[in-house]
């Protein structure tokens, strides 16, 4: 096995990003541009705003495969009138669910990053897979 296979073999489970176009998909593309690394696990969705999406698509992720959802969104300053609000609404709902699922409700975050929050952005991916890895490790002990 060669070293990027044993590194990828030992991350958690996929990790995906929903990322608003208009702060946090900047905000991943100068995490490139500054050729900064996160996990190979973390695959980032671009969309307008997050709260297109509704409960059901974050169940649906989660039983085909992802480990964690972060959804990264402008926050107050979406440019969508109200839709933080019903975002974060809807997505606390989904968080009771998961726990009547019996899914770690942390593994789905909510968090505001602009389009310059570079070390927010990779700050929460690094908190998604440490939490996503300490599950792991306690279910294999």
């Amino acid at each position: 096995m060669t070293a990027t296979e044993t590194q990828t073999a030992a991350l958690p489970g996929k990790v995906l990003i929903l990322a608003t176009t208009a702060c946090a998909y900047p905000a991943a593309d100068a995490v490139g541009q500054a050729h900064l690394h996160y996990p190979a696990n973390t695959f980032i969705l671009r969309v307008p705003s997050p709260v297109v999406f509704p409960e059901d698509f974050y169940y649906r992720c989660f039983e085909r495969g992802a480990a964690g959802i972060l959804v990264m969104s402008c926050g107050h300053e979406c440019p969508y009138q109200g839709a933080f609000d019903r975002l974060a609404a809807r997505l606390d709902r989904v968080k009771l669910g998961l726990k009547e699922r019996g899914i770690n409700p942390e593994r789905l975050r909510l968090s505001a990053i602009c389009t310059v929050c570079i070390k927010p952005f990779l700050k929460e991916i690094q908190e998604m897979t440490e939490l996503l890895t300490s599950e792991e490790a306690t279910v294999h002990d």
